[in-house]
């Protein structure tokens, strides 16, 4: 008990004294609370891994947990929660690798830093959209770093099968960022670059088949209903009724709703195309509700500034919050609503080519998986078991 005691002691001390340091944003403080960092290993188990968080590099801090430390690291710079790693994560800077031991980064060689660039611009000539330049470059360069004392020219299949083996499986990274580095490759050494590699021999990793996660008509119900703030209501009702994406519910204009028709029009959305997709009449009271209340310039669901987007990280805290209202204990993400409109879509009756029009697939395939999550017709299967 008393060691126990002593320990509890130690950790107060540890917390005022982070507090002490974190207080000003100077270069001299951050340090010394990084350092103090590294001493909660006494206490408590925590690591930190580089690791590829929605095409972009972080630095993974994972560590039991403890409110003093949790509003502690919320102070650091550039600091966000993934609750699909279950981890705080950090830019990938040269001074977060320096402070919570991580090798330095290898310096990009001149010639491959070229290649980049010129992947880059081949890239924005074909009008590629913003975020696919940016994974693809730097899914290219990450596959050049790898082999930063070789030459392009030398790089072939092998090397393409040697990196997958000691870098994406060794770090544990996910079979989709692997088609995301093949997807580059394929592109640059076959089209860009054009070199000796044929890419036509680079394979792809196997795909997963993984289900969409869906919700029952109660939780969402429970979740849409959650918020009393008028317009947190209506942006969470908005990518349920109309199966938008996030990114697509922040990118509507007010010319965007055509309420003679029913319809909200999503402009160049993924793919660069445009679909319509059909407004509830319900959704049409909430807009004109909204609306009136605050008044949108540009863009339907403005930031605290006018003329601003509301910012894609808000918005899954709304989700968060209205999560922790209604005791929902899942890891609902916004993507969930989009899956759970299709699913109760199909088990109402609608043809699958309506749904892949309203959602905006290519494919007739990527449609046809919420075939396997709709209960409407396995609730009719009664087991043997019942009948024992």
């Amino acid at each position: 008990m008393v060691g126990l005691f002593a320990c509890g002691i130690a950790v107060e001390i540890l917390c005022r004294f982070l507090l002490a340091k974190i207080g000003t944003k100077s270069p001299v403080s951050r340090p010394k609370y990084l350092s103090a960092f590294e001493n909660v290993g006494q206490f408590m188990k925590w690591q930190a891994k580089l690791v590829t968080h929605r095409g972009e590099r972080r630095i993974a801090v994972y560590f039991e947990r403890d409110k003093a430390l949790i509003a502690r690291i919320k102070l650091l710079e550039g600091v966000r929660w993934s609750a699909s790693m279950g981890a705080w994560h950090l830019p990938d800077t040269p001074f977060y690798r320096a402070k919570f031991r991580l090798p330095e980064e290898v310096r990009f060689s001149a010639g491959h830093v070229d290649q980049v660039e010129r992947f880059r611009q081949w890239l924005c000539s074909r009008r590629y959209s913003e975020s696919t330049i940016k994974t693809y470059t730097e899914a290219l360069k990450s596959f050049l770093v790898f082999y930063n004392e070789r030459a392009v020219e030398d790089l072939t299949e092998q090397d393409v099968i040697r990196y997958n083996n000691e870098y994406i499986l060794a770090n544990k990274l996910s079979s989709s960022y692997q088609n995301q580095i093949v997807n580059a490759i394929k592109l640059f050494f076959g089209i860009v670059y054009q070199s000796r590699m044929n890419p036509e021999l680079i394979h792809r990793p196997k795909r997963q088949k993984l289900l969409p996660n869906v919700l029952s008509k109660e939780e969402v119900k429970l979740i849409l209903e959650a918020h009393g703030n008028l317009k947190h209501r209506v942006m969470l009702s908005m990518i349920y009724s109309c199966g938008l994406r996030c990114g697509e519910l922040l990118s509507l204009k007010p010319n965007d709703i055509d309420t003679v028709r029913g319809v909200v029009i999503i402009r160049q959305a993924k793919g660069r195309k445009d679909r319509i997709a059909p407004l509830s009449v319900r959704v049409l009271d909430l807009l004109g509700e909204y609306y009136k209340s605050y008044k949108p310039l540009v863009w339907i669901f403005e930031g605290q500034e006018a003329g601003e987007p509301y910012d894609a990280r808000s918005l899954q805290l709304v989700l968060k919050q209205a999560l922790a209202k209604v005791k929902i204990t899942k890891p609902v993400t916004l993507h969930w609503l989009r899956h759970s409109y299709a699913t109760h879509l199909l088990e109402s009756g609608t043809d699958l080519r309506y749904i892949q029009e309203i959602l905006g697939h290519r494919s007739s395939k990527t449609t046809e998986i919420y075939t396997h999550v709709s209960t409407k017709s396995i609730q009719r299967i009664v087991s043997p078991f019942d009948y024992l």
